[in-house]
């Protein structure tokens, strides 16, 4: 798909309401595999349950860092067999982890920011590539209101760095509006949601967040710089609408 055809399809997207029919708008738009990266955070539980409910072919898969919270690995468990199916569960190359540890410590990721950016780049960066092989297209629960580095992030956008289209069904979605689906639909959350963590990652790089903090402040919240990401969203977008 060309740059004119990843804005068309953005437009496509705007202009549909529901979100079963923006994932049935991207499978008739997309050529090829379509791939969903779940994290089994709020928007990814929405995205699965749309998916599922439209019966869409797709290959869903999630990345186990090996240091999920329990409550993480329930959820995703709890998800398979509510919607009977099986998601696919891409792990870190074991050496690269073991070379990592070897170098930094066991949690040396909190010692410098390169140091942490090492840790998601083997834990989850790296794997995110070998699962997204193949794919023409990637589902993500990206939405705007997540932090300030994702405002302007498109419902289709072209992604350079895996040569796809990276497909945001929700970016354009508030929080009550994606807590009023998941309430309606009874989608299953993590128990984590309701003890003040909004955004779940690695046990050891997430706290609950104080009243009136923004939403992502409790990943990696030792570190001081604004937009903190783990390196999956990162890359420069072509394609996307104006």
């Amino acid at each position: 798909m060309n740059a004119s055809g990843v804005q068309a399809l953005d437009r496509r997207l705007a202009a549909i309401a529901g979100l079963e029919d923006r994932i049935a708008a991207i499978a008739t738009s997309v050529e090829g595999k379509l791939a969903f990266s779940t994290s089994v955070g709020l928007e990814d539980q929405a995205i699965l349950h749309a998916i599922a409910s439209s019966g869409v072919p797709v290959d869903v898969f999630t990345l186990d860092t090996g240091r999920h919270f329990p409550e993480t690995l329930q959820t995703l468990n709890e998800s398979e067999l509510r919607y009977g199916l099986r998601i696919r569960v891409v792990a870190p190359d074991a050496s690269e982890v073991e070379e990592l540890v070897a170098r930094d410590g066991i949690m040396g990721f909190r010692l410098s920011i390169e140091n942490r950016k090492a840790c998601c780049e083997v834990r989850k960066v790296r794997p995110l590539k070998r699962a997204l092989n193949g794919a023409a297209g990637w589902i993500t629960g990206l939405r705007r209101e997540q932090s300030a580095g994702r405002s302007s992030v498109a419902l289709a956008e072209w992604d350079e760095a895996h040569g796809l289209v990276k497909l945001n069904p929700l970016a354009d979605w508030s929080g009550e509006r994606l807590a009023s689906y998941i309430e309606s639909k009874a989608v299953p959350v993590n128990p984590l949601h309701a003890k003040g963590f909004p955004s779940i990652g690695c046990q050891p790089c997430t706290r609950a967040i104080r009243p009136g903090e923004d939403i992502r402040a409790g990943r990696w919240w030792w570190e001081n710089e604004d937009g903190k990401e783990c390196g999956l969203h990162t890359a420069r977008r072509q394609g996307a609408a104006a």
